[in-house]
């Protein structure tokens, strides 16, 4: 259980960070990485991803309580020995959602700052959190329908 808490301290921390490093670096500017492909840029959501029920504070407070509260009950059966697939999974989750709730809680929107395009597509704009909450819903995902029929 403590890998699980060092995990989702360092996402937020990752995060956070980020975050902070954008507000202070970035700004109004675009920096771009790659051309035509990758750009830094400062971006406040005040919605859910492809920023959904934008300017819904409140029902997203809610949302995300309630999240946390699932992922604070699976969190009580993590074990990084047996199930260690399911438990970076849901420590990713965890520190995905902190991370985006403590911009929610403190500045009423979320920091996006990571930019992809593809030709004349360009990906919603996201973060830290966000990529930890994606990469732990996958390996959540893969334990469900992978590995907990074999355990």
């Amino acid at each position: 259980m403590i890998i699980g808490f060092i995990i989702i301290g360092l996402i937020v921390l990752v995060d956070q960070f980020t975050k902070w490093l954008t507000v202070t670096y970035v700004g109004d500017q675009t920096i771009v990485i790659i051309k035509n492909f990758f750009n830094l840029v400062e971006h406040h959501n005040d919605g859910a991803g492809w920023s959904i029920f934008a300017g819904q504070w409140l029902f997203l407070i809610l949302v995300t309580l309630v999240s946390l509260g699932f992922f604070i009950y699976l969190f009580k059966s993590i074990s990084f020995k047996t199930k260690w697939v399911y438990s970076l999974a849901v420590s990713f989750m965890i520190g995905g959602t902190l991370g985006n709730f403590i911009d929610r809680i403190r500045l009423r929107y979320v920091i996006d700052f990571l930019q992809f395009t593809f030709g004349s597509y360009t990906f919603p704009t996201f973060n830290v959190a966000d990529s930890a909450l994606t990469v732990g819903v996958i390996l959540f995902a893969i334990d469900i329908f992978f590995l907990e029929p074999k355990r």
